[in-house]
């Protein structure tokens, strides 16, 4: 059988169970069936075209589905973190990693462009912070602004900061991502002319492995929540097999959940900004231990556990198969 006609002949019943997905334990056993018999022939005569990848991601959904409704997992929030998440994470980690290299190469053009432009620090942090910082350093206290103020008020509004930033970051996804790429190349390039700042005057360890304290978690929570957002513009603009509008519902539903995920990183990156980096100048050990336990945790949850996640959600799938 041709892929069009194979396509045509199923095309309503995915459309259904796309729309309308069961709700009865039954229904959604039956339904999973059905897609693995269609996963089954579609891997067999269309091994690499899109309409074996979206059955296998219907197929994955309803698969979730039924973990959710097991009694051993009835916590839906542990369920989203544990499976939910992850797999959405894997399932647009070329656009996290496009991202995150988009923020590396302008934070190296924010650094080097300070070098080479005086006024270029200035322009981008402006003189009043400029001025402060300069002063700080003076004194042989580079990170003194993390010291000011209260530490619990600091770690709440830095925390309702950063998470109303990441949303409007991935608001500004509806411009097609211009915004959304512009704001991680304005991120960028302030914290590469941040930096330049404190190594042009021989701070620059001392600031990064201050700031990195709480900056290697808000960071990169903030690259994840711009690639929700770009996630959007994807979806509307390459839909794959299903209709332009639908394709767009869904990358907006795995944006959100994307960013609301991304919630707990923050308020830990906001902790240990408000409460911990004031501390920047503790026994080198303690704060190699943090910035440890922050990257293993980075590493783990957002690249590792969700391959091995989807790695076994498909042997599970083929296992089901047969």
């Amino acid at each position: 059988m041709r892929e069009a006609l194979f396509i045509k002949k199923n095309k309503e019943r995915w459309e259904r169970l796309q729309n309308q997905p069961a709700q009865d334990a039954d229904e959604m056993a039956k339904d999973f069936t059905q897609l693995v018999d269609d996963l089954a022939y579609a891997k067999t005569f269309y091994p690499s075209g899109k309409v074996t990848q979206f059955i296998n991601g219907q197929a994955s959904k309803i698969y979730i589905g039924i973990y959710q409704n097991r009694k051993e997992e009835s916590n839906r929030l542990l369920t989203f973190w544990k499976y939910e998440l992850p797999l959405i994470i894997r399932k647009y980690h070329g656009l996290i990693f496009f991202t995150f290299l988009l923020f590396v190469l302008f934070f190296i053009v924010g650094f080097f462009s300070s070098g080479h432009d005086p006024g270029f620090v200035r322009t981008v942090l402006g003189d009043g912070y400029v001025d402060m910082t300069e002063s700080n350093i003076e004194k042989g206290n580079p990170l003194g602004v993390y010291e000011s103020g209260n530490a619990l008020l600091a770690w709440i509004g830095i925390m309702i900061n950063n998470i109303m930033v990441s949303f409007t970051y991935f608001a500004k996804g509806l411009s097609f991502g211009i915004l959304t790429i512009t704001s991680v190349i304005k991120e960028a390039i302030s914290l590469g002319a941040f930096e330049y700042m404190f190594f042009s005057k021989g701070f620059g360890w001392q600031s990064a492995m201050g700031v990195l304290i709480h900056g290697l978690l808000e960071l990169t929570a903030i690259i994840i929540a711009c690639s929700a957002g770009l996630v959007m513009v994807k979806s509307f603009l390459f839909p794959g097999t299903i209709k332009r509008m639908d394709s767009l519902k869904r990358g907006v539903k795995d944006g959100v959940k994307i960013v609301v995920g991304l919630m707990p990183v923050f308020m830990i990156a906001a902790f240990f900004e408000g409460f911990v980096t004031r501390h920047y100048k503790m026994p080198a050990w303690i704060n190699a231990f943090i910035l440890l336990t922050s990257l293993t945790f980075i590493v783990w949850y957002f690249i590792i556990y969700p391959v091995r996640l989807g790695k076994k959600l498909s042997v599970q799938l083929n296992e089901e198969e047969v």
